[in-house]
């Protein structure tokens, strides 16, 4: 158990002795770091309930509370009602001793016994990935790894919409350039098209009629194809692929319709099938299949999330550009209207990618073809920095992401820094290992009190929160954050502390942190899918 769950249970027990009404406990470190190493406001958000004043209230807390020896060195309480404590620096060397012997430090068991389905990219197959789809396919593979990490039986899964305008416009502008004709008026360019033409040529010759199912069935299968290997050299990989098809041929999209007229949620106006949303609360109706005969996503959609949620995850998850904002609260309306519990679905936002060069904009246009690819910034900079740049900043944030600084190879890049640091302790354990000095020659950690020791120590102690953290708000910024303050912290320490000295048990125990240090980046940089170098 993690000291803020105990501190938490603690003052839970507090509050039951003193009469008090239950409250959900929070600690953060203060803003002053003088006042100790974790704060609460409970006593604040009691004042009203209890009509006393909170410094009282903090008192009378702190007075009743009852913690295991050794575990807080002191418990301060300052205006206008904050409870302070102060770790004891037997607490972090028990943390210390914990990371060695436990190479999964870190992992948890929030997940054991349940299946979650995380469902990401699902780009549709009109051409190669964008920066945009990167930076979603980066997002989920991070939050199927921290899902992993806490014991979840994750399933990822790939949809893709292939039975509307998209792809019919997709085969269209592949037949034109098969047969030398003008492209439709909004149809895909890019020399990828051309190729796919050639291919169809090659295989089949110059025979194919107007019209042939061929052009939009080729199309889509050499394009999932680049898809997929573009993924995978970002070490990213999918369980399931559905498509949109397969619920019109399985009849699911057809029992959709008529389950919802059913519950008298369908109706049909100038030709166009309608949702009436506005019956169950929507601020308006929505159309589900156009006046043309064509569905719009939201239908199919509605079939396929009906084939998740029969399929007993526990935890769904669906991750969305910012374009899809307005249309999955209509899914999950829907939903609920067919009587289906949406409570295990979650939905993540993530906002859009700028491409930086030179400090001003990369123009990209997906139709015509003028982007860079994910492939390409994959080979140009590595996957290690791409995925990194891609969830270093909150999925609700805008994403400038910086070409210069990612090509960079010095310390200003923050992979390189957090690399650089991993590879660097793995220098030291060896030139240790060389002198015969290692921690499990047995270490004294009460050697460990340098301020620079202990800032590292606490800082290694937080990597638990930090993952339980991650796992409630599936935010792998959160890990990478951390990470790089770990490496700040590990680098101050190396500059103000000699690990290999002459002092053999000083030694030793200084071999123990950059071990346990070691441990804590490894872990980390594997829940972002990122390697861990020994050398640099």
């Amino acid at each position: 158990m993690t000291i803020i769950l105990q501190l938490i249970q603690a003052l839970a027990d507090s509050l039951s002795a003193l009469g008090l009404p239950e409250r959900d406990i929070k600690l953060s470190p203060p803003n002053n770091p003088d006042f100790g190493d974790l704060s609460s406001n409970l006593a604040l958000t009691l004042t009203k309930d209890v009509q006393k004043n909170p410094i009282q209230i903090a008192n009378d807390i702190k007075d009743t509370l009852k913690l295991p020896k050794g575990l807080i060195d002191e418990i301060t309480v300052t205006p206008p009602g904050f409870l302070n404590f102060k770790i004891g620096q037997s607490y972090y060397y028990q943390t210390l001793a914990q990371i060695l012997s436990d190479q999964n430090f870190g992992r948890g068991i929030t997940g054991k016994g349940k299946k979650a389905n995380v469902e990401f990219v699902s780009a549709n197959p009109t051409g190669p990935l964008t920066v945009g789809h990167g930076r979603q396919a980066v997002l989920g593979d991070c939050v199927a790894r921290i899902l992993q990490w806490n014991s979840y039986d994750v399933t990822k899964e790939y949809y893709y919409n292939n039975a509307g305008r998209q792809m019919r416009i997709l085969g269209q502008s592949v037949e034109a350039r098969y047969f030398n004709t003008d492209l439709p008026s909004d149809g895909y360019q890019g020399d990828y098209i051309v190729d796919i033409a050639e291919v169809i040529r090659s295989e089949k010759g110059d025979n194919i009629v107007h019209g042939d199912p061929i052009f939009q069935k080729k199309a889509e299968e050499i394009i999932f194809e680049d898809i997929s290997k573009s993924l995978k050299k970002l070490n990213i990989h999918h369980d399931v692929f559905s498509n949109e098809q397969t619920f019109y041929d399985d009849g699911t999209i057809d029992q959709t319709i008529s389950d919802l007229k059913n519950k008298d949620l369908i109706y049909e106006t100038d030709g166009a099938t309608w949702f009436k949303g506005t019956a169950i609360g929507m601020d308006e109706d929505r159309v589900l299949i156009k006046s043309t005969g064509e569905p719009t996503y939201r239908l199919p959609d509605i079939a396929y999330h009906r084939n998740k949620l029969e399929r007993d995850f526990n935890l769904i998850i669906d991750i969305f550009g910012a374009d899809h904002m307005g249309t999955y609260p209509d899914i999950l309306a829907a939903l609920n209207a067919l009587d289906y519990d949406t409570e295990n679905i979650r939905v993540l936002i993530h906002q859009f990618v700028t491409l930086i060069k030179g400090g001003k904009k990369v123009k990209m246009s997906t139709r015509t073809a003028d982007f860079i690819t994910l492939e390409k910034l994959t080979k140009e900079i590595g996957p290690d920095v791409v995925r990194y740049f891609f969830i270093m900043r909150g999925m609700n944030s805008h994403l400038n992401f910086d070409l210069d600084l990612a090509a960079d190879q010095s310390e200003k890049n923050p992979v390189y820094y957090l690399q650089y640091a991993h590879a660097r302790i793995c220098n030291i354990i060896k030139h240790g290992e060389s002198k015969g000095i290692s921690y499990q020659s047995n270490y004294n950690a009460k050697l460990l009190n340098h301020p620079a020791e202990i800032r590292l120590l606490k800082k290694l102690d937080q990597f638990p929160t930090i993952i339980e953290n991650s796992l409630q708000t599936l935010e792998p910024q959160l890990i990478a954050n951390y990470l790089h303050d770990t490496a700040n912290r590990f680098h101050k320490f190396y500059s103000e502390c000699h690990v290999i000295t002459e002092d053999i048990d000083l030694s030793n125990a200084r071999i123990a942190l950059v071990s346990a240090t070691q441990t804590v980046l490894a872990n980390g940089l594997d829940l972002l899918g990122i390697s861990a170098p020994d050398k640099m």
